[in-house]
């Protein structure tokens, strides 16, 4: 009996890569962030996802770390503080969200949903571990520009909020 060899699946990110390059918001992240050959070697830890207009990615105060890449569409940024006033950022093609649970292990901080179709790549913590784990300078790469963003995010009052 023969058995038949399944491929993994391949994951084209020439799209995220261009949005990246083609990127001008002050949070994109870096078009040098890692080398061609490096982001092939990182597309089988992505996942793709995929969102409608209006389709919430992920909501405040849940518990997941995954942290998205933006190849197409726009993002809106929202959160309700204590006074109940909402607040509202848009995140571009090009740069990422969910970066503030990445790092600090905290529940996401404000709703992310899709504010036109967008396609997403989406990294977990588990996949990031394992990343780590075989390919230590992709993911050293991979969280100095999210880091990058997440600081720059920090530094702007009017951008803070998109630090998810």
């Amino acid at each position: 009996m023969n058995a038949i060899a399944h491929a993994a699946p391949q994951y084209d990110l020439q799209g995220l890569i261009g949005a990246i390059a083609q990127a001008h918001a002050e949070d994109s992240l870096s078009p040098n962030m890692l080398t061609p050959a490096q982001w092939e070697t990182l597309a089988p830890y992505l996942q793709p996802c995929v969102l409608a207009a209006s389709q919430v990615l992920f909501s405040q105060g849940t518990n997941d770390r995954t942290l998205y890449l933006i190849e197409s569409g726009s993002l809106s940024v929202h959160y309700e503080d204590e006074k109940a006033r909402l607040r509202l950022a848009l995140v571009a093609a090009g740069s990422v969200v969910g970066e503030g649970a990445f790092f600090s292990m905290r529940p996401r901080s404000a709703t992310v949903q899709a504010a036109a179709p967008c396609k997403l790549w989406g990294l977990s913590a588990l996949r990031f571990t394992e990343l780590s784990n075989r390919q230590p300078a992709i993911a050293l790469g991979v969280a100095m520009g999210a880091g990058a963003v997440l600081a720059k995010r920090l530094g702007n009052r009017r951008r803070r909020v998109a630090a998810t």
